[in-house]
């Protein structure tokens, strides 16, 4: 793990790349997903957001080429963003952008007062799971799950993505199998885009009625009967994209 000398880095390097719902973009490559999650101390919200903005102008006056997402947790408790970028292997850890140095005294002044708490974690796609992203994506829905057994989870979320691709002709979310992180990192999480609100009231079959209709009621039950023996417990927010505190 990083140590605290080298925090803003840290922090700069989730920032950049391609945002979360990038991560997947219809290939069929595995790709390493970083994510931090930051808690702004409470009142310091209007002061976080323009100390982010500060550090995007200095980033691209001084010729940054990468991008980065901004994404706001819509529930739960305090002001909680998540940056994410993705890489294509490990080796591209240790690159290093020229340009951050330039924008240090941003970062030092204008971001790193306001914040309460980051948390860091390492995921991984899977492509076989996963849908490709519509870029006019404004809400995701994620899904967070801990699970008592790895193997016969993914044998559950296999056979009813199958099913439901089988019916609409592409998964509805895309997959992350997280690798590292602290003791209270999720096993898993599923991401579903929206354009707005608006489109989650669409009424659609759930994941259990499809399955249910393509095998039977009795093969259904018995899958049901393993994914709740395997699942340990889930969570989900919505998060909104700050398009001010992104550059793609």
């Amino acid at each position: 793990m990083k140590t605290m000398k080298n925090f803003i880095a840290t922090l700069v390097v989730a920032i950049l790349g391609v945002g979360v719902l990038s991560a997947q973009n219809g290939t069929s490559a595995s790709e390493i997903l970083t994510t931090t999650e930051i808690t702004v101390k409470q009142g310091h919200n209007a002061q976080f957001i323009e100390g982010v903005k500060k550090w995007k102008e200095c980033y691209l006056e001084n010729r940054g080429e990468d991008q980065w997402s901004m994404w706001s947790r819509q529930q739960g408790l305090g002001n909680v963003y998540i940056m994410a970028g993705t890489l294509t292997s490990w080796a591209e850890m240790e690159n290093e952008d020229l340009v951050d140095r330039e924008c240090y005294i941003m970062l030092l002044n204008h971001i790193l007062p306001h914040i309460e708490k980051v948390n860091s974690r390492v995921a991984r796609t899977i492509p076989e799971f996963s849908r490709s992203i519509p870029e006019d994506t404004r809400y995701i829905w994620v899904t967070y799950y801990d699970v008592r057994r790895e193997y016969p989870f993914k044998e559950i979320v296999r056979e009813v993505t199958q099913a439901i691709k089988n019916k609409e002709g592409t998964p509805r979310g895309l997959w992350y199998d997280f690798e590292l992180g602290a003791p209270d990192t999720p096993d898993f999480m599923v991401v579903e885009p929206y354009k707005e609100y608006a489109d989650i009231d669409i009424k659609r079959d759930s994941p259990a009625k499809i399955y249910t209709d393509a095998v039977g009621e009795e093969k259904a039950n018995e899958l049901w009967d393993k994914w709740f023996d395997t699942l340990e417990q889930s969570w989900a927010y919505i998060y909104k994209l700050n398009p001010e505190m992104s550059s793609y």
